[in-house]
């Protein structure tokens, strides 16, 4: 029980990566008629820290919600610390406890004619039905937090990265909506792939690079970390993602497709009934067949425009099977020999199959 939890605690500590309020605004802005009198849950955000629950508080009547739900795992470095919450223990010290935070109103508290983050903190203060201690460990999967998931509308948060499988087939499983940070890497998972494939899930607004605050104790690093003058520590990653079910105008957005075909540019895989693409923005116009492309298509792709293929039905009736989850991975989508990165298989709706 020990070392599982020593694991625990150090899984936790590569978790903890706190998203910007500028980035919540900059995604959220393109979602805002979804949330209209829904129930919306940051559920693995400490309402002291989580941006997400800074943004939702702030925009509680503007975004017309009917509550928000906020939960905090107790192995958060910051659970505890902004206010006195709970009790001490024995050597005097804040005990971290797992609570969650129910708002159903923010009202100008404070009477300065506007609503603001004072308004929200003495809120928590002064109410004692918005904020109050979990049974639990604050845990995602715990039944506690679950019974507040099956409340929930809309999830919007950044969850754990190392539980991201868990976390979204969790999502998945009781049917909810969401909006989620994620690694792009994810997409070639066999438990994510699949429902990118199906149109259950898509990509938002914003993939690439984006920087997150990490805690005091974070081992530096010689790239994508650094410290601001006030001592705080960043690490930036250049594949970040959000992962939605939340239908947004760029999902159909279609590509300008300028390139025409020809058997020299796209030679075909020699495992697969496809040619290679190796940039997206190479697509040719006029091909009717199946193609293979990078996974930063899924960044531009419109349902309106392809279609998403099972890489398993295009598989060479001669060359050795071997079923994946619908993708081409490794050695597997070699050309002349050659191995390319992984791939996706599409096909324009707008021509006709061969």
């Amino acid at each position: 029980m020990a070392n599982k939890n020593l694991n625990a605690a150090k899984t936790a500590k590569k978790d903890e990566f706190y998203t910007q309020l500028t980035d919540i605004e900059r995604e959220l802005q393109h979602y805002w008629p979804h949330f209209r009198d829904k129930v919306v849950l940051c559920n693995c955000d400490d309402p002291y820290e989580s941006n997400f629950f800074k943004y939702f508080a702030l925009r509680f009547n503007q975004l017309g919600l009917k509550k928000l739900i906020c939960t905090c795992y107790d192995g958060s470095p910051v659970a505890g610390t902004q206010l006195s919450l709970f009790s001490l223990d024995k050597e005097g010290h804040e005990k971290k406890t797992a609570y969650k935070v129910e708002i159903t109103e923010v009202p100008d508290v404070n009477g300065d004619g506007a609503i603001d983050l004072t308004d929200v903190e003495l809120l928590i203060k002064d109410d004692k039905n918005v904020l109050s201690s979990l049974h639990g460990n604050g845990d995602f999967r715990s039944q506690e937090c679950i019974e507040l998931l099956k409340e929930a509308d809309i999830v919007v948060t950044n969850p754990p990265f190392s539980l991201f499988r868990e976390y979204i087939g969790q999502l998945m499983e009781y049917g909810k909506k969401f909006l989620i940070i994620g690694n792009q890497n994810n997409v070639t998972y066999k438990e994510i792939f699949p429902l990118l494939m199906e149109n259950k899930v898509w990509l938002g607004y914003k993939s690439g690079d984006m920087a997150f605050k990490v805690p005091d104790d974070y081992e530096a690093r010689e790239t994508r970390y650094w410290q601001d003058e006030t001592g705080q520590k960043w690490r930036s990653l250049g594949n970040i993602c959000w992962f939605t079910n939340l239908d947004h105008n760029k999902r159909h957005e279609m590509l300008d497709l300028v390139c025409r075909y020809s058997s020299e540019e796209y030679p075909a895989y020699d495992n697969y009934n496809a040619i290679n693409v190796n940039k997206v923005d190479n697509i040719p116009y006029d091909y009717d067949g199946a193609m293979g492309v990078p996974i930063t298509f899924l960044d531009k792709y419109s349902p309106d425009q392809f279609d998403i293929l099972n890489a398993n039905d295009y598989r060479k009736k001669d060359s050795i099977p071997i079923k994946t989850h619908g993708l081409i991975k490794d050695k597997e989508g070699a050309v002349n020999g050659k191995p390319t990165y992984v791939r996706i298989l599409i096909r324009n709706k707008h021509l006709k199959a061969l």
